[in-house]
């Protein structure tokens, strides 16, 4: 076929980029090698229009073991001759058009990148984003990834032990479906995805090809349109059983040693792997694509190598130890067939049947060769002038505190989201340390040294909307906030960037001042960004998503015995504060959702004064001063009350020193750097005469009761009542038993 400007513009490839490739090749390019560069050159894999702010971030930490960006997954130290890897990705596209394959391929794919560098995932997280929950799309989309994500975990044998879910209504075309894996890896037994060694053979190992996912790349770098079911052939299809064979045979012919390099077939199949790996090793490869597996005839050569069909790797093994990798995928029932071999002059060759089909040099294809690198306009979003003249008296203070209480407590955002974990295996592998005694952050043995894990996802995306340099801060403070809250060490970060379209300069702006307001909170608690994902082009005909970063983030506990957790234990523990109280209710859930406020500031929030409460949580912890810490987040100091309650059906009674704030401030507002602590009658001696060295506000409360609840000498009922409220909110919704609290202006 005639290639032309129109060919690569249908291939999603601008004018400048098709003339970019002619000048790299010397020539015009088939179709064959412009749909390789179409997928590689994608924002998926390429980053081109985020990569240039990305290398702002911090990148380097004392505990990294390779650098950012340079393997499959981020991997650190975590003692013993053990480091932790982990990674966070996007699947948004394909969970907006086919949930159940979209989330459950997500969840697969991430934990290839885990095995590939030769660790065992030992657990799996999400962040999640939904529509409006009364709305039949929304249900069918929630309905559908949280079966994908259960169905593909539960199989493959990771437990599911934390995450979060949003509904707001600018994600009601496009869901984020964001998925993070956790893996454990021996010091000096990980392999590196990268191609050396000329002659050496490469092989294809896993699950045979087919036509899912073919475009998959580009796919996810385009908006989602009311054509986009047109696209459902670009959504992979998954197999956790296969992938569990795949898992256990990669991790065995690791130990052969006659491993060289593996990556997993990802995003843009077998170009993107055999062009990484190559780049990555200044090598090229022969490959005879009609030696690839496949599970339908006739495959043309584009098909072959841009088919994300899952369960697949790239290997590359040593001369004259082929047998070895052979034997060990025989043993696992698995395909492994030689399809080519490394070559030192730095070209991918591509044959069927002794055609040459594309020829291409591998540098020019990928991240840090050839790819673009484009630099965006952005400007400041018109709607910041809503935010800036909002005025807090404009909000009448409700006069029942109480019944706003009870419409709070059932916020889809701050309810229990019991319907959804539950699920979810939590416990296969038995390692996850938080099913009984929950924390802020999930806890899980770092098996097989005696250290454990605090793990946990975090973004408010309205935070975000409303300041994106202060809310993606946020997001990186409440991380290791609570991951401080939970006994642990913040050890560093993995972001899942989700964006609208770069090319709109309103959008670029959150962009920009978001991966600045992240790369100084990540420096100020040493979180080093081991890697991620950039995800543009989420959106639908009603504008872009609110700005979702993502920050997945690990910690380290020397023990799971150091562990703390959010419940309180007991009666007549006192109930602490530690840090400030303000007059402020700025883009909280109160009000959102009860007031209908689109436009309000980001909450309150000093790095400094951050950081400061999360040094002296880790002291009272380390001191074993206190019995319960919690954060103050969504739905503010009463949801944190409660929510200490539940787990051992507790109550409390606290008395409030309003002074300047206003009691729904007080309550409900979402100002940052708050921890509820609670202490025992044995301890409390000690905890004051800390609280006489520090330098911040620590307010006393009250008291743990046996399940009361009284605020300010008012019965507000049993800890039960709440408990119900709180545990059913979205399964009431889900089955049409109420409407979406009609929450109107009290």
């Amino acid at each position: 076929m005639e290639i032309t400007a129109k060919t690569a513009e249908q291939l999603r490839l601008t004018a400048e980029e098709f003339e970019l490739i002619q000048q790299k090749l010397g020539r015009l390019p088939n179709f064959t090698e412009l749909c390789c560069f179409s997928a590689m050159w994608s924002e998926h894999c390429s980053y081109k229009n985020s990569i240039k702010w990305l290398k702002t971030l911090p990148r380097e930490g004392k505990k990294m073991l390779v650098k950012a960006g340079e393997e499959n997954a981020g991997l650190m130290d975590i003692g013993d001759g053990y480091g932790v890897v982990f990674k966070i990705e996007s699947h948004n596209h394909p969970s907006a058009i086919e949930p159940f394959q979209g989330a459950a391929t997500g969840v697969g794919g991430i934990n290839r990148d885990i095995f590939t560098m030769g660790a065992r995932p030992i657990a799996s997280l999400n962040s999640l984003r939904f529509g409006k929950l009364t709305e039949a799309k929304t249900q069918h989309l929630l309905a559908g990834v949280v079966h994908g994500i259960g169905h593909y975990g539960n199989c493959f044998g990771v437990p599911t032990v934390g995450g979060e879910v949003y509904f707001e209504e600018c994600y009601h075309t496009n869901p984020l479906v964001n998925a993070m894996s956790v893996g454990i890896v021996k010091n000096g037994e990980t392999v590196s995805a990268t191609a050396e060694g000329t002659g050496n053979p490469v092989f294809f190992v896993g699950s045979a090809t087919g036509k899912d996912g073919i475009g998959g790349a580009s796919f996810a770098s385009a908006d989602i349109t009311e054509d986009s079911a047109e696209d459902l052939p670009a959504v992979q299809v998954g197999d956790p059983f296969q992938e569990k064979k795949l898992l256990e045979a990669c991790l065995e012919v690791i130990k052969t040693g006659a491993v060289v390099g593996m990556q997993d077939m990802g995003a843009a199949g077998i170009i993107c792997s055999t062009s990484e790996m190559s780049a990555k090793g200044n090598a090229g490869m022969r490959i005879d694509l009609d030696k690839v597996p496949t599970r339908q005839k006739d495959m043309k050569a584009w098909e072959l190598l841009l088919s994300e069909s899952q369960e697949r790797m790239l290997l590359v093994a040593e001369k004259g130890k082929e047998q070895l990798v052979l034997d060990v995928f025989k043993k696992w029932d698995l395909p492994c067939s030689e399809i080519g071999e490394v070559t030192q002059d730095g070209m991918l060759r591509f044959y069927m049947h002794g055609i040459l089909e594309a020829e291409i040099p591998a540098h020019e294809l990928v991240l840090g060769g050839g790819a673009p690198q484009n630099t965006r306009e952005y400007r400041e979003p018109a709607y910041l002038e809503k935010i800036k003249v909002f005025n807090i008296d404009s909000i009448p203070v409700p006069a029942d505190l109480k019944a706003v209480a009870e419409k709070i407590i059932q916020i889809p955002n701050i309810a229990s989201k019991r319907w959804i974990y539950v699920q979810y295996d939590s416990m296969v592998g038995t390692g996850n340390a938080s099913t009984n005694a929950p924390s802020d952050a999930a806890i899980v043995v770092a098996k097989p040294t005696s250290k454990a894990l605090a793990l946990t996802t975090d973004c408010n995306s309205r935070y975000v909307f409303a300041d994106p340099y202060k809310g993606a801060m946020i997001a990186v403070a409440e991380a290791a906030r609570n991951i401080v809250c939970s006994g642990g060490q913040p050890l560093g970060v993995t972001n899942c960037l989700n964006f609208g379209n770069p090319f709109d300069p309103e959008v670029y702006y959150q962009f920009v001042h978001a991966i600045k307001g992240m790369g100084e909170a990540c420096i100020k608690f040493d979180t080093p960004v081991t890697g991620g994902n950039v995800s543009f082009y989420n959106q639908g005909p009603d504008g872009a998503v609110y700005p979702t970063p993502t920050i997945g983030m690990v910690g380290l506990l020397e023990s799971a015995g150091d562990k703390m957790t959010m419940d309180f234990k007991q009666e007549d523990d006192e109930i602490y504060l530690v840090g400030t109280q303000r007059n402020d209710i700025n883009a909280s859930e109160y009000l959102h959702k009860v007031h209908g406020v689109e436009y309000s500031p980001a909450p309150y929030f000093n790095l400094t004064e951050e950081f400061d409460v999360q040094a002296e949580i880790k002291k009272m912890i380390h001191k074993k001063l206190i019995n319960s810490a919690h954060d103050v987040s969504e739905g503010g100091l009463f949801i944190t009350l409660m929510e200490s309650c539940f787990n051992r059906n507790t109550g409390f009674s606290v008395e409030a020193a309003y002074n300047d704030i206003r009691p729904d401030a007080y309550w409900f507002g979402e100002s940052q750097s708050r921890v509820v602590v609670s202490v025992s009658k044995e301890n409390r001696n000690d905890f004051n005469m800390l609280l006489e060295k520090m330098e911040m506000t620590v307010a006393y409360l009250g008291t743990v009761t046996s399940g009361n609840i009284r605020i300010n000498g008012e019965d507000w009922g049993n800890v039960n009542e709440w408990k119900n409220k709180y545990e059913n909110a979205i399964a009431n919704l889900l089955a049409g038993h109420e409407s979406e609290h009609a929450l109107t202006a009290l």
